[in-house]
């Protein structure tokens, strides 16, 4: 008995220790190929923000978040921005809206380098805009106000992406 035991104990142990390592390769992986590349080449390279891109551009945030940092973007894929109700992009894009998309991209950026592991303690941030998001994790899966995080931990020189599958909007 105290032999099957031990033999459940160190498979157990095995295994954590398996996971484990395939987890920091991941991690050292991400971080590889970003190496060098802050948030915002990250974000480009990676292929599906392109809306968002645009949207710092027109915002003049690009060197913000090419900045030291640490930064922590929650950043929406195409596909999010165009649940969009139609025109609302191309709207916040002029001139004369400026001011309200910085405050939306700024809503979705938290001051600091905060990884999946610390995001899911907390049950708010507060954003670079001055609101606080609500944080909220059920069934395992990780909400910041409605949106979905639906990928995690992406590193960047400076700071950390999270990808959302919505647009969240500063109240």
């Amino acid at each position: 008995m105290k032999r099957s035991v031990l033999g459940l104990a160190c498979v157990a142990v095995g295994i954590l220790c398996i996971s484990s390592v395939r987890a920091a390769e991941t991690c050292s992986a991400s971080a590889e190929k970003n190496k060098g590349k802050d948030i915002v080449d990250t974000a480009v390279a990676a292929g599906s923000f392109k809306t968002l891109a645009a949207a710092l551009g027109a915002g003049e945030l690009v060197e913000t978040l090419k900045g030291a940092g640490p930064f922590t973007v929650f950043a929406p894929t195409d596909e999010a921005f165009a649940k969009l109700p139609k025109g609302t992009v191309e709207d916040l894009l002029k001139p004369e809206n400026k001011e309200k998309l910085v405050k939306i991209l700024t809503y979705h950026v938290v001051s600091g380098k905060v990884l999946a592991a610390d995001v899911v303690k907390l049950k708010k941030v507060k954003t670079v805009e001055g609101s606080e998001a609500k944080i909220n994790v059920q069934d395992g899966k990780v909400k910041i106000d409605n949106a979905k995080v639906i990928k995690t931990d992406i590193q960047a020189s400076n700071g950390v992406i999270h990808v959302i599958d919505a647009v969240i909007l500063p109240r």
